[in-house]
């Protein structure tokens, strides 16, 4: 039985050999043929219903990530493709990237750490301010979003939440209030996105909403970057209406060693990294983990972490 496991990049190479460890029994390869019956990818790899095409082989692709909006599921479910992904491997490990991402922001650590690296120590150049005390708004309470909140509600924030299914049981037990989209951001400091990318979610926070949030407010997205309007965020920044913007996920990641200096330069106030927050030793071995039994399940013909049309 062959699987297909693709690794474009230095470090899927470590996760193609780890996945020959942990699937023994099976032929891996990185090869990508047409005959093959499993094809392992990550968010990277678009599956297009025009490559679906070309692998009339294929009858799995199990994705080594959460989001499958890579993946043309109408053309894959059309052809007889299952496809599963990996619901649950980061909660706390997204949630504390968040709040690395609103502590660097709110105390101005990009400004320091430059300083530092050319020997600068200017004392009280950056002055920033509390978590505590403020208020933290959080769309989508997911496994991600509820450790969001009980990491916030830590600090001693005042922590809202919107989630079209909310979950006012836990709500109660971790100290934080679920609130209408609109209230949420009229009140929110600092506004931090854990929904997955939809038709219904693309550009859920555009320049409407930004306009709602309080002058000065931190924008925080660990999410999928399709969830903001790049551009809507750049010029809130530029008008003062965000003080700040941590963002480890952008509308055109093939394209950020072209964008990320530009933006950097013209934003002081700006936080970007590389689609990092999962990437953890813990958070990495779990995505592999899970990746292994979902292909080891469908060959056993009780697939597992399936993703449907609806």
């Amino acid at each position: 039985m062959q699987i297909v496991v693709t690794a474009a990049y230095a470090y899927e190479h470590e996760e193609y050999a780890e996945l020959v460890q942990l699937l023994p029994e099976f032929e891996l390869t990185s090869k990508l043929t047409a005959d093959a019956p499993v094809l392992c990818v990550t968010s990277r790899d678009f599956m297009t219903a025009e490559l679906l095409d070309s692998l009339p082989g294929v009858k799995l692709i199990a994705t080594r990530s959460t989001g499958f909006e890579h993946i043309d599921l109408m053309a894959a479910h059309a052809r007889g493709i299952t496809v599963c992904n990996v619901p649950h491997y980061g909660d706390h490990t997204v949630a504390e990237f968040a709040f690395a991402l609103m502590l660097m922001v709110q105390r101005g650590l990009r400004h320091s750490l430059k300083d530092a690296e050319e020997g600068r120590f200017p004392f009280g150049s950056q002055r920033g301010f509390d978590l505590f005390g403020q208020t933290l708004g959080i769309i989508g309470t997911g496994r991600i979003g509820r450790r969001t909140a009980q990491i916030g509600v830590g600090f001693g924030m005042t922590v809202l939440a919107h989630d079209i299914a909310p979950l006012p049981d836990e709500a109660t037990r971790v100290g934080y209030s679920y609130v209408g989209l609109e209230e949420l951001l009229s009140r929110a400091n600092i506004l931090t996105l854990h929904v997955p990318l939809t038709a219904s979610t693309h550009h859920l926070i555009g320049a409407a909403e930004l306009a709602k949030l309080r002058r000065g407010a931190v924008l925080i997205n660990t999410a999928r970057g399709g969830v903001v309007d790049t551009s809507a965020v750049l010029a809130a920044l530029d008008s003062g209406q965000l003080s700040g913007a941590g963002l480890d996920v952008l509308e055109d990641e093939e394209r950020i060693t072209e964008i990320a200096p530009g933006y950097l330069a013209r934003f002081p106030s700006l936080i970007l990294t590389p689609h990092m927050a999962y990437h953890t030793t813990g958070g990495v071995a779990r995505i592999r983990q899970t990746t292994a039994d979902n292909i080891r399940a469908f060959l056993g013909g009780t697939p597992q972490n399936t993703v449907s049309l609806s």
